[in-house]
């Protein structure tokens, strides 16, 4: 697995790097909460592990951000606090699990790998919602604030995909290969047309935009505009 380590302890964070490593994981690491959002929203991580206290952006800020724009990656949060009322508001932020400090490394791996699995299967999931807009797999309908989309196949694949990366910048690439299946460039603006054509359908008559256009790197779903 792909894991986020959002640390500022220096020592610490290369201890769990180290053993996460051992344990057959990729790791990267963040000093701080502006760092590891930066990370977060830009790379696709299959867990990540957040220190609540941390310089520039706090851990539950960190995380409530990552949730207000569609990551929906599985988040370990790691504090000194352990009353009930810390716990419940870790999770509340968006945490899918709190591990409190001093940890035993056995009980953080298992922890972070039932992450994981998790994430798999989420992969999986029936029902996608980036802000208001729901994509149901299984009945292939689309719905903005409850108003029914009508797409065609093409941009239901699309669109299917950008959610499931949702948060995530999408290049153009990852586009060709896993909603066109070409694995060359065809030289044609086949995405240029359909990702206008479903922001039309998405966006349109809409206060808020859903569909970004990120300028040198591809597309990104998300609920708000940074």
């Amino acid at each position: 697995m792909k894991v986020l380590i959002v640390e500022d302890d220096a020592e610490a964070a290369a201890y769990l790097g180290r053993a996460l490593t051992e344990a057959g994981h990729t790791v990267d690491t963040a000093a701080d909460g502006a760092l590891g959002h930066e990370k977060a929203s830009s790379n696709d991580y299959d867990v990540l592990i957040v220190d609540r206290m941390l310089p520039k952006k706090d851990g539950l800020t960190l995380i409530n951000d990552l949730r207000n724009t569609g990551k929906q990656v599985p988040i370990l949060v790691l504090s000194a606090l352990s009353q009930v009322d810390d716990r419940v508001k870790g999770l509340r932020a968006g945490g899918d699990d709190y591990l409190t400090k001093p940890y035993a490394f056995t009980e953080l791996l298992a922890r972070v790998e039932a992450l994981g699995r998790r994430k798999q299967t989420a992969e999986f999931e029936a029902i996608y919602r980036v802000g208001d807009l729901v994509l149901d797999r299984l009945s292939h309908t689309v719905t903005r604030n409850d108003e029914k989309v009508l797409l065609q196949p093409r941009e239901f694949r699309l669109l299917e995909y950008l959610m499931r990366h949702a948060g995530q910048v999408v290049t153009r690439t990852m586009l060709l290969e896993n909603v066109w299946d070409y694995h060359f460039d065809p030289q044609t603006n086949v995405i240029d047309v359909h990702i206008s054509r479903l922001r039309g359908k998405i966006d349109k008559g809409f206060d808020k935009p859903l569909l970004h256009t990120v300028r040198g790197s591809g597309y990104v779903i998300r609920a708000d505009a940074e």
